[in-house]
């Protein structure tokens, strides 16, 4: 599965339009939409938690030919859940006292890891998926016959 259509447009608003804008606002107002951009990301990914375990449980419920690949993926859907409550744990606001140019190096450095942790995640719900559905599609192709 892709990423979502509303992921794309904030990657693409992030890339594109935020340095822009970034440029005729304050420092308090370009660190408040670094901060917003990085949130946004979160927020999405937040969203999809509910599948990694879905699909977790899914895994573990299936009657697949290939026990290691579902074990397999099956980790992988627990290091993308790991991965995420490890950056929500160690995501800390930086003070008003900080600097602003190392208020925007952390903000760039926090979106740089929730793209990682989002690529994770996708990577590992795509590849559950893939070996659920050839398992849908074995067990279908199974009934016809």
């Amino acid at each position: 599965m892709k990423p979502s259509a509303s992921l794309l447009l904030c990657y693409l608003l992030a890339a594109f339009l935020l340095p822009a804008c970034l440029s005729l606002q304050s420092e308090e107002q370009q660190a408040e939409a670094a901060e917003k951009a990085v949130m946004a990301k979160h927020d999405e990914l937040m969203a999809q938690m509910d599948q990694l375990y879905m699909l977790r449980q899914q895994l573990q419920r299936a009657t697949l030919p290939d026990t290691t690949e579902a074990g397999r993926r099956r980790r992988s859907l627990l290091r993308a859940d790991a991965a995420m409550m490890g950056w929500m744990h160690q995501y800390r606001r930086p003070a008003d006292t900080v600097a602003h140019e190392q208020v925007m190096a952390y903000f760039a450095t926090q979106e740089h890891k929730i793209d990682s942790v989002g690529r994770l995640m996708q990577n590992s719900i795509d590849s559950a998926r893939l070996v659920l559905g050839t398992q849908a599609g074995n067990s279908s192709n199974s009934s016809k016959k």
